[in-house]
């Protein structure tokens, strides 16, 4: 684990990358894309204190890329901005995922930040650079909000996510903590020619010979003129494959 830290420290310092640093006091005028996940679900088997120490966490991770701007050039990374996650800086025991399995952990949570930015991302013309998966898939559908097959690991620093603005656009991230929800908006300096829509496509799951229940499917997305709605183009992001953690339909029939 220091090996990579340390790698990814170098790379941090010599790369020659343009990092996102700049963050303005007003909002830039064009909102591109918000979005909301719920703070808290019900989730079987998971201690519900968790999920609310998940909130602290949660606060002060949204605060660090509140207001970011990424202007043409540069590149964002989450562990970059949001820093380590630990006691000392005020981060306490959330929930957190290890093979599939929810724990507790300090700075538990945060991936749900990086969700929810990795969202507004797919709405944009922004490069993801660097995206790691959870490679299980531990709770149902119940209260998801976003389809599966979206969602980001972090782990500080070597397991990141990281987008480059090759636009001549600025993007400015808007997140923060409110009574219920996550909430997150993707601003812009100028309005888009174009508007992208995200979904799921060919969900199944199954059963190999293993024993195990794998879930698969295909994240899509679609970009459209913003002025006509006309489709101009179609492209298959991600195909998923992971473990199911939980009781699958399959194991109801």
């Amino acid at each position: 684990m220091l090996a990579h830290r340390g790698r990814r420290r170098v790379r941090w310092l010599t790369s020659g990358t343009a990092w996102a640093s700049y963050r303005p006091v007003g909002d830039l005028p064009v909102r591109v894309h918000r979005h909301a996940s719920p703070l808290l679900r019900q989730l079987e088997g998971v201690d519900l204190a968790l999920q609310h120490n998940k909130v602290v966490n949660l606060r002060l991770a949204s605060a660090r890329t509140d207001r970011l701007v990424i202007r043409p050039g540069e590149t964002f990374s989450f562990n970059k901005v949001v820093g380590s996650c630990s006691r000392r800086r005020g981060y306490i025991e959330g929930l957190r995922l290890s093979d599939g399995t929810a724990v507790p952990g300090v700075g538990g949570g945060v991936c749900q930040l990086a969700n929810l930015l990795h969202w507004m991302f797919l709405h944009s013309p922004l490069t993801v650079v660097e995206r790691s998966e959870h490679s299980f898939d531990p709770f149902p559908d119940n209260g998801r909000v976003l389809p599966w097959g979206v969602g980001c690991t972090i782990v500080y620093n070597y397991v990141d996510l990281v987008v480059r603005n090759d636009t001549a656009t600025a993007f400015q991230l808007r997140t923060w903590v409110g009574d219920r929800h996550l909430h997150g908006e993707l601003r812009a300096d100028r309005v888009l020619p174009v508007r992208y829509s995200v979904e799921a496509r060919e969900e199944r799951f199954e059963q190999g010979a293993d024993g195990l229940v794998r879930r698969t499917n295909e994240i899509w997305r679609t970009v459209h003129d913003r002025r006509t709605g006309v489709v101009l183009a179609e492209e298959l992001v991600r195909r998923n494959r992971a473990v199911v953690r939980y009781a699958s339909p399959l194991a109801e029939t």
